[in-house]
């Protein structure tokens, strides 16, 4: 009798102790960035950006694959092509304009260095709209139900994926001490409206699976969505229950999107289905008109927009997800249409966004991003 008197009370410690345990080592949150115009920074550009970065102690850049000959934001470019200059190459070695990865290659070993790594966006709506190799062949609905087009897309991801860092001399799936995670494009399908988006969601999760399906299961990497144009559009049903997803990535910009509230229902969902999510784009507008459509206005007062800056980061933060910032600039912000942006130099809104990316690093997160960080 003692001794069954005595187990209950031992297991009851036992929870005590197992669940003081996970709350000492609940993992933290983290903040980051996105540029997608990376690839085309000058040296000291982008030493001003990466110190900056890690002066807020953000882990994550998102940089995107794709060409570009003109400055971008205030931002001297040094010219690349794009992966695919004219046509789809479908696995052709001899089509592909590599400078783009090798651009990348340099700037990840510099990234590192820094504490930083790389979310690599493999191709953008943005491109195929403005006809890219595959907008001008597909169109923007044709893209993502032709059955050559996605061959000739698994194609140059693929490329991508195996293609051998000139320096260290590994393919980038091997590649995780520099790489945070791989998506296949960036707000998928946003043009062809939310329906479309929802009735042709295997997409999303068949491209994931040619991802993994280089990776691997353990190569450290992550798998992610890309994003949508809001929060409900972002998280789709079909894709918390793709094996090959890692991660959904939410894209919000609307204030209501961007509360505790609003996002906690998703977190919710996400746990249930063993994904994670994060909240990969979001900003705060310069101008004073909606957050989620400011291509002009008159501008916010700066402690309008520092107050607005740390509110929705601690909204996000309150809600368990890592963010990245639209967009920390290496210059001055030029203040151009739709001005999210924060420069490192001489922003009066820089020292408020870095003070929330370090409150996110202690913040508790709803999902363990640890593993996959430096």
């Amino acid at each position: 009798m003692a001794a069954f008197e005595f187990k209950p009370a031992f297991s009851a410690f036992a929870v005590l102790l197992a669940l003081c345990f996970q709350v000492v080592h609940a993992a933290n949150s983290f903040a980051g960035s996105n540029l997608y115009y990376a690839a085309g920074l000058y040296d000291d550009d982008r030493t001003t950006l990466l110190e900056g970065l890690q002066s807020a102690g953000m882990k994550v850049l998102r940089v995107w694959i794709g060409g570009q000959s003109e400055s971008q934001k205030g931002t001297d470019i040094n010219p690349f092509n794009d992966l695919e200059p004219s046509y789809p190459c479908n696995g052709d070695d001899s089509c592909y304009d590599d400078t783009v990865l090798e651009r990348l290659d340099d700037f990840m070993v510099a990234a590192n260095s820094y504490g930083v790594k790389l979310l690599i966006t493999m191709h953008s709506y943005n491109a195929l709209a403005s006809n890219d190799a595959y907008g001008s062949w597909y169109g923007i609905g044709d893209f993502y139900t032709d059955s050559n087009a996605q061959t000739y897309f698994d194609a140059r991801l693929v490329h991508i994926l195996n293609h051998v860092h000139t320096s260290l001399g590994k393919p980038w799936t091997e590649l995780s001490d520099y790489i945070f995670g791989f998506e296949a494009e960036n707000e998928a399908m946003i043009g062809d409206g939310q329906t479309f988006i929802e009735d042709n969601q295997e997409w999303q999760c068949d491209r994931a699976g040619t991802i993994k399906g280089q990776l691997g299961n353990n190569s450290g990497i992550l798998v992610l969505t890309g994003g949508e144009s809001w929060l409900a559009e972002s998280v789709q049903s079909d894709w918390l229950t793709c094996d090959a997803l890692d991660v959904i990535s939410i894209h919000a910009y609307g204030t209501g999107d961007l509360s505790t509230s609003a996002i906690q229902p998703y977190v919710e969902q996400a746990q249930s289905a063993g994904k994670k999510l994060i909240v990969e784009e979001w900003g705060a507008c310069y101008f004073d008109t909606s957050n989620n459509d400011c291509p002009t206005g008159d501008a916010l007062s700066t402690d309008t927009r520092n107050a607005n800056i740390l509110n929705w980061a601690e909204q996000i933060d309150n809600a368990g997800l890592p963010w990245l910032y639209w967009e920390v600039l290496p210059n001055a912000d030029p203040h151009d249409s739709y001005d999210y942006e924060v420069g490192v130099v001489d922003d009066p809104s820089w020292s408020t966004l870095q003070q929330a990316a370090q409150a996110a690093a202690q913040a508790t997160a709803a999902f363990d991003f640890s593993a996959y960080l430096l």
